[in-house]
């Protein structure tokens, strides 16, 4: 009796564990479909620190969302040992494509090639990478930025003495942005007569270096500038000599503390970056690349960059100049920022 209730028990034990082993194989197989039908973009981003650069971001993460993708960020914050770090982390994730906003140009080459090897897919978002494989570039066009820059001033003011305190130096943004300034200034028989670059986009570096030329006597007409929070940290310092809106300041970036400046009279004018535009269509390039389907419509024409050791193809948006006289349109009338916090109503 006991001999045939243990052989019993025995079955019923094996029986229950052939049941569950089952149903647990059923599980796990269905999990790894799921999560391998699933798509996921790394978004790998240099700092938030940049009021834009949040905007962007949520853009981007609502876009992917829209079209079935989850977001994986990381904020590298402005350090590039760290945003090489967290990008290999993303390639561990086995994540479907890679957005990356670069630090430095030249310095993530060795792990976006490590990305290509795993048969990632990678888009360089608003800053080119420099000597590596990149699928696709998306961007506004900083020359235009600019050449806009410089046709703002050159048709806006009398200004003969032009100084530019850019951004990061390993930014190649600044390189293209430098570049048509200096076309357009030469086209018109004048030239750049001071250059500074802002290391690490340090804004107080930028303050700084404003008031050390004006206690050299260094004053210029018209002052270019990297971003409009270098604008502002510029203004700053010609405020302590009574130079705010007599020295002309120009930015780009739109940022509603440049509205305000412009509406004031102490900065001339921002380009604004049809934002809301590229981070949408870098979602859905990404999702495209990711699920290798067509990435863009017809809309947009793809062209060729040199970045060192290949053509990257690269799409190209239009920057807009913004002064006083079409702020409104432009900015407010697009839900770009409230008119109560541009006239701080």
């Amino acid at each position: 009796m006991k001999r045939s209730f243990l052989g019993l028990l025995i079955l019923s034990i094996l029986l229950c564990l052939a049941s569950c082993t089952g149903k647990e194989n059923k599980g796990e197989t269905g999990k790894k479909s799921e999560d391998s039908s699933k798509t996921i973009i790394g978004f790998s981003i240099d700092t938030l620190a940049i009021e834009r650069w949040q905007r962007d971001l949520d853009i981007f993460i609502n876009k992917a969302k829209e079209l079935g993708a989850d977001v994986i960020v990381q904020n590298a914050g402005n350090n590039l040992e760290e945003q090489i770090r967290q990008i290999r982390y993303l390639i561990e994730k086995k994540v479907s494509a890679l957005v990356i906003l670069p630090k430095d140009a030249k310095g993530l080459s060795e792990v976006v090639d490590e990305a290509k090897l795993k048969g990632i897919p990678v888009i360089s978002y608003d800053r080119l990478m420099l000597n590596t494989s990149v699928d696709l570039y998306v961007t506004i066009n900083s020359q235009k930025v600019g050449e806009y820059m410089a046709n703002g001033f050159l048709t806006k003011t009398p200004a003969r003495k032009f100084f530019a305190i850019l951004g990061a130096e390993e930014d190649f943004n600044m390189a293209l942005v430098k570049e048509g300034i200096v076309q357009k200034l030469t086209k018109a028989g004048k030239k750049l007569d001071y250059i500074y670059y802002t290391s690490g986009w340090n804004y107080d570096l930028a303050n700084n270096q404003m008031i050390n030329l004006i206690n050299e006597n260094k004053i210029p007409d018209a002052i270019f500038c990297g971003n409009d929070a270098i604008a502002d940290s510029v203004i700053q310092a010609l405020k302590l000599f009574n130079l705010d809106g007599k020295v002309m300041v120009c930015g780009q970036d739109a940022d509603i503390a440049a509205c305000q400046n412009i509406i004031q009279g102490k900065q001339l004018f921002t380009i604004y970056k049809p934002i809301t535009e590229l981070a949408d269509l870098a979602a859905e390039c990404a999702v495209g690349l990711a699920r290798e389907e067509k990435i863009i419509s017809s809309k947009y024409k793809i062209e060729k960059i040199n970045n060192g050791i290949t053509y990257v193809s690269v799409i190209w948006l239009d920057p807009i100049l913004v002064d006083k006289n079409n702020l409104d349109s432009v900015i407010i009338d697009s839900g770009f920022h409230r008119r109560s916090e541009v006239y701080r109503e």
